[in-house]
């Protein structure tokens, strides 16, 4: 644990417990747009956990979950620090959308630039000011697109430190995803710090089942890394680990109408819904062609061709056959 935290030019020491923030740009307009910045730090020497949440400004799941803990006083450490970040772009949430206002995704802009376009601005800021102090991190998610996600945590599998996390996390499914291009999960990898990624429910709806999992998966993670002694520690369930995983795409456009659930187990050339026109001249049964359980759904009912259906999640065990 550093001795000192510097953001945005005010130093935290051990022991203090401070809101600060992060100085991005202004709207056109000249209102500041600054990104608040909680920081709890015991005085107890330990690892720096991130929970951050909002990166895709519409994802309001991940922000509820880090509000009400900090409401609930749920992240002072008992050593270590944690740094929370309900809400990483302020642009995307104030305008209910998953990018900023020039069209591109936080996401996909690391580690940034400081004259580069809006996005990699925010991220720079980011990887300059918080990102070199954090060992580890939960980042949280939700489906964008009228995707709904249940709720999982995705990680490299293959590293222990990943594996460690994601299993004291304790959501239903843990999906080995590999690392994307200027994503933050990436450029926190290279630099050897470990980042989970908690997905549940869909853009713009909160969803109270996978908030209230994200809250306890947190507690039992800070649990796993002596930040906190919790009474969280008992997982509901055994994780089922996902070591790849398929969407399944629309042929044809038209009107679609599913058969299934989201989390439900499927079985190869199982009828999962229908396709059709909007004129009763066409209708087209859809079979899956995984075996595996639906870990993301569409609730679109109109959709394109190469539209994404389900979003199948193959469990080890379907691998091996």
């Amino acid at each position: 644990m550093p001795k000192e935290i510097a953001i945005n030019g005010q130093v935290i020491l051990p022991g203090q417990n401070v809101q600060t923030r992060l100085l991005v740009s202004r709207l056109p307009s000249g209102t500041i747009i600054d990104i608040p910045v909680y920081v709890y730090r015991a005085l107890e020497d330990g690892p720096v956990l991130l929970l951050m949440a909002g990166m895709h400004g519409d994802e309001v799941n991940g922000i509820e979950t880090i509000r009400r803990m900090i409401r609930g006083k749920m992240l002072y450490p008992q050593r270590g620090t944690i740094i929370a970040i309900p809400i990483l772009n302020i642009y995307g949430f104030l305008n209910f959308s998953r990018e900023v206002p020039d069209g591109k995704d936080v996401n996909r802009s690391f580690p940034g630039s400081k004259t580069g376009s809006l996005a990699s601005r925010v991220a720079h800021r980011f990887t300059q000011e918080i990102l070199p102090y954090i060992d580890y991190g939960i980042d949280f998610h939700t489906g964008g697109a009228s995707r709904t996600n249940y709720p999982q945590i995705r990680c490299l599998t293959e590293y222990p430190e990943n594996q460690r996390l994601a299993e004291a996390f304790g959501a239903p499914f843990i999906l080995n995803a590999a690392l994307r291009a200027k994503s933050l999960r990436k450029e926190a990898f290279q630099r050897g710090k470990y980042i989970i990624v908690y997905e549940s429910g869909e853009s713009l709806r909160l969803d109270e089942t996978g908030i209230k999992m994200a809250i306890k998966g947190t507690l039992r993670v800070m649990e796993k890394l002596n930040l906190q002694a919790n009474t969280m520690s008992k997982l509901p369930v055994k994780p089922i680990v996902c070591q790849k995983s398929n969407w399944i795409r629309a042929k044809v456009s038209g009107i679609f109408r599913t058969r299934v659930s989201i989390g439900q187990f499927l079985k190869k050339d199982e009828v999962y819904g229908s396709l059709a026109d909007p004129y009763g001249d066409m209708e087209l049964r859809l079979k899956s062609p995984y075996t595996g359980y639906i870990i993301g759904l569409n609730n679109m009912t109109v959709v394109n061709q190469g539209d994404a259906l389900l979003h199948v999640g193959i469990p080890v065990m379907e691998e091996t056959q």
